[in-house]
């Protein structure tokens, strides 16, 4: 069963009011460090944890006029807290808090993610399943090619998003790491101790080293892994436009009851999601390349990736989970028109075996080169002038015996032709390991 949640929750991490209740967990978890060190006064700690607070108002107030939104942000935690407020942000600079803070978001925001993919994960799983025995043709440059198993095409994608879900897993751990480590990240009115303590208190991993900020790479690489999370849904989608074209016809969208299809045309029925994902996928490859942009700082620091990571990564993470939803909605909900399937298979009155017979020619004691003659100049008559391939070699071949008959009669068997299938869903871990019942060389 697919678990649902509302989209809200991403957007509520990465609100302007959350990222200051962020801020304010690092400042509370260094200042308890402190007071374990006795440079803060226990009553002064419980005044600073009872008191501390903010008013986003008065934030934005302070920051029109003194343009640095820490100082705005500590100076209203200071009008709550009165005198001990002295001793907030001991020690620290501005990327201590904020990279940390950051690094708090990052990490609620992953568990959302992760189970999105499970869930999408789940919808392929079962779609893969469901059409594991449905034959239908294979398409190579987007021209048919040789039959495959309807079904094989949801479990290459699931295979993909199983990838994909671990690279974002490890992606995420190595970007969900703080820094308290001064302005320069030399410790000079810290020690590394206690920012390992502050950092297990708020659930977090530590930088080994920073400069004044945590080395971006560790985004760029999330926001990597983000966008090709985002290219495997746009394969799920663009695979669902072309198979709902007019002439294909293959699946559709699901259409729900008072949907339009079109201001104009009422008999339009559009693959507007699958669209929706091919167009937002592009701008998640967008937000990755910021990232890597971000990764080049002067010295121990610049703000040039600040002012970026402010859209880059909420967009990111809010535009993935909007996907994610669709993509499990759109895959949940896909119509299968296996009456169409099977007659779209048919088109090429079985030209789509000429391998088979290209390879039968070439036991037989034929070259490549003379077998692909016969063979090709056989299989474009055929489609040329509308006449079965298939009916076309099994009538006129000439059989030296009843071994060669049956031969090229399985030539145009589907069961044969997929007789593999199973064994490629057990690799996945889609269905349960059985001894192969192909025999060796089929």
């Amino acid at each position: 069963m697919i678990e649902r949640y509302t989209r809200a929750e991403m957007g509520a991490i990465w609100q302007e009011e959350h990222k200051l209740s962020c801020w304010l967990q690092v400042e509370k978890a260094v200042c308890s460090a402190w007071t374990k060190r006795g440079i803060i006064p226990p009553d002064a700690l419980q005044e600073i944890l009872n008191k501390s607070d903010f008013d986003l108002k008065r934030v934005q107030e302070i920051e029109a006029e003194t343009h640095h939104d820490v100082i705005a942000f500590l100076t209203s935690v200071s009008e709550f807290v009165g005198p001990s407020s002295r001793f907030i942000h001991l020690g620290m600079t501005s990327s201590d808090m904020l990279d940390t803070g950051l690094a708090l978001q990052i990490k609620e925001s992953g568990p959302l993610i992760l189970k999105l993919c499970d869930n999408l994960l789940d919808a392929l799983k079962e779609k893969a399943l469901e059409y594991k025995n449905l034959p239908a043709v294979g398409r190579t440059h987007g021209i048919h090619a040789e039959p495959v198993s309807f079904g094989l095409r949801f479990a290459r994608f699931y295979e993909q998003m199983e990838r994909a879900r671990k690279r974002f897993k490890q992606a995420w751990d190595a970007a969900s790491v703080g820094k308290i480590s001064g302005a320069v990240g030399c410790y000079v009115h810290l020690e590394p101790v206690m920012e390992e303590e502050v950092m297990d208190s708020l659930g977090l991993g530590v930088a080994p080293i920073s400069s004044q900020v945590v080395s971006r790479d560790r985004h760029a690489d999330l926001l990597a892994a983000i966008a090709l999370i985002g290219a495997i849904l746009e394969s799920i989608a663009l695979e669902v436009r072309h198979l709902q074209r007019t002439e294909v016809g293959e699946a559709r969208e699901g259409f729900a009851k008072g949907q339009k299809g079109s201001s104009a045309m009422p008999h339009k029925r559009n693959p507007i999601n699958a669209e929706k994902i091919c167009g937002m996928a592009r701008v998640l490859r967008a937000n990755m390349h910021a990232g890597y942009e971000n990764v080049a700082l002067w010295h121990e620091r610049d703000i040039s990736h600040s002012s970026v990571e402010r859209i880059i990564l909420p967009d990111s993470f809010i535009a993935l989970d909007y996907l994610l939803h669709l993509t499990v909605k759109l895959v949940t909900n896909l119509v299968v028109d296996e009456a169409q399937v099977k007659k779209v298979l048919e088109l090429t009155g079985g030209a789509i075996f000429s391998e088979g017979l290209l390879l039968h020619q070439i036991r037989q004691g034929n070259t490549r080169e003379d077998a692909y003659k016969v063979v090709q100049k056989l299989a474009h008559s055929a489609l040329d002038s509308g006449v079965s391939f298939q009916d076309t070699v099994i009538d006129q071949y000439e059989y030296r015996d009843d071994v060669e008959r049956k031969d090229i009669q399985r030539i145009f068997d589907l069961d044969h032709a997929l007789r593999n299938v199973d064994a490629i869903f057990q690799r996945l871990g889609l269905l349960p390991d059985e001894p192969s019942t192909a025999r060796e060389g089929e």
